[in-house]
């Protein structure tokens, strides 16, 4: 099917373009969002009847965007999960939680802005990227940790997942001789 982009949408063309595109990505996601119309020439008139109020309202969205983005861009957001030794998280963190993480320190974004591949499992400094608007792109860290004062720790630079780093014991220094004594005589249970 044939339409005619109202705005730029990644991977597929500007505003204005008339781009060929599956029936289904048509019918379901492009046209029931006001994203594009249907190529014909009544359509074609309105766009260009209509292309003045279209690109001032994507001028508008694109500087509320930019300027959101120059708050974010670059921060840094502690998230606290249950995880075991190793740093393998219990659940994981996904787009919806760092949604629910922005908007506690008072940013609104959408899910679908979070790009996301694969939710987080492990703890450490993880970048994100979020897509505030077609044309504009941040990234943002997310520190998962165990604690708060384990994530100011690795905002440091510090590795939680080893023994060392939870428990304060270097486990390449233990030798067999710390954990039992082999001149104990053992003794036998007489039954």
């Amino acid at each position: 099917m044939n339409v005619i982009l109202l705005e730029r949408i990644a991977k597929l063309g500007q505003m204005g373009e008339v781009v060929r595109v599956k029936d289904g990505f048509a019918r379901n996601y492009l046209l029931p969002l006001g994203k594009a119309l249907r190529a014909n020439e009544a359509n074609k008139a309105r766009f260009e009847k209509d292309r003045a109020t279209l690109e001032a309202r994507n001028l508008e969205r694109k500087s509320e965007a930019q300027s959101v983005a120059e708050v974010l861009d670059g921060k840094s957001f502690v998230v606290v999960r249950s995880a075991g030794e190793t740093g393998q998280l219990y659940g994981s963190v996904a787009a919806r939680d760092i949604v629910e993480t922005l908007s506690a320190e008072g940013f609104t974004i959408a899910r679908n802005q979070v790009d996301l591949n694969q939710p987080i499992k492990t703890i450490g400094l993880h970048s994100v990227t979020l897509h505030l608007h077609a044309e504009v792109e941040i990234a943002i860290e997310i520190n998962v940790a165990r604690s708060a004062d384990e994530a100011a720790r690795q905002s440091q630079g510090e590795n939680l997942t080893s023994a060392d780093a939870i428990y304060g014991v270097d486990e390449d220094a233990l030798r067999p001789e710390d954990f039992f004594n082999p001149e104990a005589e053992y003794e036998a249970d007489d039954e």
